[in-house]
């Protein structure tokens, strides 16, 4: 029983130390980089709060939205200049 009030006590502490912070994040229109592209689809990159890595939202024919660590980010792109080099 202790610990079911323990546990409910830290959940409404941490919930009243809330933070407010501003991510940093970029934006653009699809039409410029994909010919198939419609005249709304957009991306947009939006790094984690603590550094590590980031969001990316891509809103079009095919939405998705992903997250990488810098690391996955860096073995992607080793990837895809291997695939692109063969």
């Amino acid at each position: 029983m202790w610990l079911k009030v323990w546990v409910w006590l830290v959940r409404l502490i941490k919930t009243k130390n809330m933070d407010k912070y501003t991510k940093k994040a970029v934006f653009s229109n699809l039409k410029k980089y994909d010919v198939i592209a419609g005249k709304d689809d957009f991306m947009e990159v939006t790094e984690w709060k603590n550094g590590e890595g980031f969001d990316v939202d891509i809103v079009g024919k095919l939405s998705t939205r992903f997250q990488l660590t810098w690391g996955e980010y860096t073995a992607l792109n080793k990837l895809v200049k291997k695939l692109m080099s063969q």
